[in-house]
């Protein structure tokens, strides 16, 4: 997979996504406030080429203990979205600041929880991991090609706060990728697919 062909995927337009795109009877308030975050897409070589690297949050912590995330939260004033993803990727895993290149963004993502998240693609330096013992329980990676193959993500449901709930999920080995972190990962899936259309 050439770094090139994703930067030009990255740079076409896009539609936003949501964890209610596969709920559509959930009637959203037209006013809501959502709070800014961003997330990184960490791309990395590996013996069978790139890697997307992942955690999994700490079981301790109060919002979504165990589950697999990118390294990211919300933004600080004035941040951008690459600067809130880098900077928590240094806090959560101790990526440095200078081992990432930004190659460009996905289209943002709307939680159930209330956020708009900028998911922001780099290029990473191999660089020694080092968990933030109070939110981070593990770091992994997942091949590219697993995460670009669209038959690899399924549909799954499960009650939430009473309803049903309906989301994509990606598993790898004992990694269960669900969620938004899915939806996200699906979303780069899909632009690849019409970027590799586009160019023959």
């Amino acid at each position: 997979m050439r770094i090139d062909r994703i930067r030009d995927a990255l740079a076409r337009p896009g539609r936003d996504s949501s964890d209610f795109d596969l709920n559509p009877e959930v009637v959203l308030p037209g006013r809501r406030i959502l709070r800014d975050a961003a997330v990184l897409v960490p791309l990395m070589d590996g013996p069978a080429g790139l890697q997307v690297l992942l955690t999994k949050r700490s079981s301790k912590l109060r919002h979504h203990p165990g589950q697999v995330a990118f390294p990211g939260g919300k933004l600080e004033a004035g941040e951008t979205p690459e600067a809130a993803a880098l900077r928590e990727a240094g806090e959560e895993v101790g990526l440095p600041g200078d081992a990432a290149c930004v190659l460009g963004r996905l289209p943002s993502h709307e939680t159930v929880t209330g956020f708009t998240v900028t998911p922001v693609v780099a290029t990473v330096a191999p660089f020694r991991w080092l968990p933030e013992p109070g939110e981070v329980d593990e770091v992994f990676t997942v091949p590219l090609a697993h995460l670009l193959e669209p038959a690899n993500y399924t549909i799954e449901r499960r009650q939430w706060r009473g309803t049903w709930r309906r989301y994509y999920a990606v598993p790898y080995g004992p990694y269960y990728i669900w969620g938004a972190t899915a939806r996200m990962l699906r979303g780069l899936a899909e632009r690849m697919r019409c970027e590799s259309t586009a160019t023959g």
